[in-house]
């Protein structure tokens, strides 16, 4: 429900219309514009504001959609529902054309993937497509909409004695024509004309008695007669016989073919919905993709949370213009359902108000609205707006009369899905008790839970607002020192109204503005004065965070690319290690079959000098082509493997052909070898062996071990382990510096914190940025009487790893923020 009965007048939303219709391509479109109204059904209101969203990426992406014969023939269908009536050429040409857009349209959504214009694709299912009656009108009818000659027997034979008795017709006029001029009472270049439907030839009056005949006509002037030459009447006569019997058989063709369509009335009628609301879903999109809109997130409950929302007619407005439009973000919700909005006239407050009320509208009329993809909106069953002048001498009603006429109806009708939309509360009256009873009406609006954006310069208003929960002030800014409204709304804090500095603006003598200024009081000065300030400070921090924003979002991109790198990188990874395992094996299993070989051979030649030797000649060949092909640590460990397997072979020939046993660790144990605990990885040095035990160093500590318990370890072995040790850091440590970095940011705010508790925070912060590897920061600590500056300064020189440290650009907050580059 929208109040008063003008809301669209009153929005601009009836101007929008106009844009809709100007783009509709016919009356099919036309119509459901007029027909458009505000819903409060949430599902209807998604399906149609997908559908104008998915139109928008057709009229952006696609360049195939058919925009051609969007013609409207529903009175031509409701005309031949009676029997005996026919439809025309030029309908049934347009009917043809129309359904032929219809079976492009259905064919082209039929074409494209489900989740592709899913909305669309709903609404064009189950369409009516009708190829065979295209195909009977094409038989009827020719590329230009004109009956064929072949559409009927008989037609056909009309036609043709037509074509022989016209024939006969201008071979005799040609004759009289050249025979004329020859004498000299016809022109030269006169030439046979129709009149009535006859041919006949011009000549002037005072020659008309050469040619025998019947005079049809004479032109204007009376200086030309038109003679039908007697030779040529009863021809004519046939000729009119003719085209007479041709009405009736054409007549006839349409009456056949209009009875047999007249049973698919309904169907067709279906199907012309489907393309009226395709032109109606069209001309929104146009209207969107013109004024930048967008689909927000559409809820089933009361909210507003607009970023960069701007009122479409102004944005075209501007458009044309070249202006930019400063955009609006607002919030409305639980916690703050009105808004109260004050500050200097011509500052911004009414359009702000209409923005509001106008895309809201909008939004619940199924078309998209012009803010950002991101914003939030809610569903309203009831839209209540007062604003301008509604005055009337017929009803007797004063500006404030009509005024509270309004608020009569707001207090009976508002509830918690309402929005109230008031300008210039509490105006039009002596401005005491004016105030009190918009107090009262904003006191009772906030208990009934409704929403609302209103505008005032009443002192009151925003003081009770500041107060009371469920209202929150709002304030459209102004540049104090250009004196000129900013245009921008800021929700927190009242507006001042700048009437000291807008009077001295415009010239009003200064002694005036002194002495208003001392009526007032200086508390009232000042108080205006402390608003202006907090705007003013609070817009340059609005400006940070808004820069900070931007950064923010930058760096998000940057780690967004940077994981998805190294998630490439990690399965590339994956990849070379699968490979280089897959071609290890295959080198194993070829070690293996030349190492059992080897045995093999050893062992046929009963240990052999020559043998052995030849087979060692074959391991140390196939160990150098390893060497020379394959990676180095693993041609190391395939080698290594190949020389304990042989060793381990000869020892057992050794044994079977000698009979000697092999002599035992402990017996090989010397002072001055290297060895470690089985089963562990801590070195030593063996100092003095005495039987069965040893005497270790391990490191500073001297233990006795039985020999039995150690065993010896190569140097190198010795050193890899080392290298292994020192190389090693956990995977939760890494994941935890990974985490770190991704969190890092890259400004500390120490502002308002004391000396040792800015130094503490300051010096974590140092330390996570030599970790993390970060190249710059900044430290954010206000300039103040410089302590705090000095404290972080004395503390960055103590600091290794920083290269130099400055204070910030001026534009960028200059002396009250140090950069520290590492």
């Amino acid at each position: 429900m929208t109040y008063p009965e003008n809301f669209e007048s009153k929005t601009g939303f009836d101007k929008i219309r106009i844009l809709l219709k100007e783009d509709c391509l016919s009356p099919l479109g036309k119509d459901l514009v007029d027909e458009m109204n505000f819903s409060t059904n949430h599902t209807q209101i998604l399906d149609q504001v997908n559908q104008t969203a998915e139109f928008v990426r057709i009229i952006q992406e696609e360049d195939e959609f058919p925009t051609d014969a969007y013609f409207d023939v529903r009175d031509s269908l409701y005309k031949i529902r009676v029997e005996g009536t026919f439809l025309e050429e030029r309908e049934l040409f347009d009917l043809r054309r129309s359904m032929e857009t219809i079976g492009l349209i259905v064919n082209f959504f039929n074409k494209k993937e489900e989740e592709e214009y899913y909305y669309l694709k709903q609404l064009a299912e189950g369409v009516f497509t009708f190829p065979e009656i295209i195909k009977q009108i094409d038989r009827i009818l020719d590329k230009f909409g004109r009956i064929k000659d072949n559409a009927s027997p008989l037609l056909s034979e009309i036609r043709s004695e037509m074509a022989s008795t016209q024939s006969s017709i201008s071979k005799n006029l040609q004759s009289i024509l050249r025979q004329g001029q020859t004498d000299g009472f016809i022109d030269k270049d006169a030439n046979p004309t129709m009149r009535d439907g006859r041919l006949v030839i011009p000549v002037s009056p005072t020659h008309k008695r050469k040619i025998k005949g019947i005079v049809h006509d004479e032109s204007a002037t009376g200086k030309t007669v038109f003679i039908e030459p007697e030779i040529v009447v009863e021809a004519n006569n046939k000729i009119r016989e003719l085209m007479s019997k041709e009405k009736r058989e054409i007549i006839r063709i349409l009456t056949i073919f209009t009875n047999e369509l007249r049973p698919r009335i309904p169907e067709i009628l279906d199907s012309f919905l489907f393309l009226s609301q395709i032109d109606f879903i069209r001309a929104k999109a146009l209207f969107a993709n013109r004024t930048n809109s967008q689909l927000p997130t559409i809820e089933n409950k009361q909210q507003i949370d607009w970023f960069h929302a701007v009122h479409p007619l102004l944005y075209l407005s501007h458009q044309k213009a070249g202006k930019e439009v400063v955009p609006l973000d607002i919030t409305l919700n639980e916690e703050q359902r009105i808004l109260l909005i004050s500050g200097p006239n011509a500052g911004g407050k009414s359009v702000c108000l209409k923005t509001v009320g106008l895309l809201q509208y909008m939004m619940q009329c199924g078309m998209l609205v012009s803010l950002n993809a991101s914003s939030k909106m809610g569903i309203f069953s009831s839209i209540f707006i007062d604003i301008g002048d509604e005055q009337s001498i017929e009803n007797d009603l004063s500006t404030y009369s009509s005024h509270l006429t309004n608020m009569k109806y707001f207090v009976r009708h508002c509830d918690g899905k309402s929005i109230l939309l008031i300008d210039e509360f509490g105006g039009g009256t002596e401005p005491q008790i004016g105030g009190a009873i918009a107090e009262s009406l904003l006191n009772h609006f906030n208990q009934k839970k409704a929403f609302g954006v209103i505008t005032t310069h009443y002192t009151n208003l925003k003081h009770f607002a500041t107060e009371t929960e469920g209202i929150v002030n709002g304030a459209m800014l102004y540049d104090r020192h250009l004196m000129q409204p900013l245009f921008r709304l800021e929700i927190g804090n009242p507006g001042s109204s700048f009437a000291i500095e807008i009077a001295r603006k415009i010239g009003l003598p200064e002694e005036v503005i002194q002495e208003a200024s001392e009526k007032v009081g200086a508390a009232y000065i000042n108080m205006d004065k402390y608003l202006q300030d907090i705007a003013r400070d609070k817009r340059y921090w609005e400006t940070k965070r808004q820069n900070i924003r931007q950064k923010e979002k930058k760096l998000e991109e940057i780690t967004e690319k940077y994981e998805k790198e190294l998630s490439g990188l990690a399965s590339q990874k994956k990849e070379l290690i699968r490979e280089a395992k897959s071609e290890g094996q295959q080198i194993m299993q070829k070690a293996n079959a030349i190492i059992e070989n080897t045995v093999r051979k050893i062992k046929e030649a009963q240990a052999e000098k020559e043998k052995t030797k030849e087979a060692r000649q074959e391991l140390e060949a196939f160990k150098a082509q390893l060497q020379e092909g394959g990676d180095e640590t693993d041609n190391d460990a395939i080698a290594t493997k190949i020389e304990r397997l042989k060793e381990r072979k000869l020892r057992k020939q050794q044994a079977a052909v000698e009979k000697k046993v092999q002599p035992t660790q402990e017996e090989a144990l010397k002072p001055g070898d290297l060895v470690r605990l089985k089963g562990q990885s801590t070195h030593g040095e063996i100092l003095e062996v005495k039987g069965k035990n040893a005497v270790v160093a391990f490191g500073v500590i001297k233990s006795t071990v039985k020999t039995e318990q150690l065993e010896r370890v190569s140097k190198n072995q010795v050193k890899k382990d080392i290298s292994v040790k020192s190389s090693f850091i956990s995977t939760t440590t890494a994941d935890d510096i990974r985490q770190h970095k991704l969190n890092f940011k890259r400004e500390i705010d120490v502002r308002g914190m004391r000396g040792d508790e800015a130094l503490q925070a300051v010096t974590y912060f140092i330390d996570d940025a030599l970790m993390v590897g970060a190249d710059q920061v900044r430290i954010l600590h206000g300039t103040g009487t410089g302590i705090l500056r000095q404290l972080i300064r004395n503390y960055l020189q103590t600091v290794n790893g920083i290269s130099n440290y400055r204070d910030e650009h001026v534009q960028f907050g200059g002396a009250g923020i140090t950069v520290v580059e590492f």
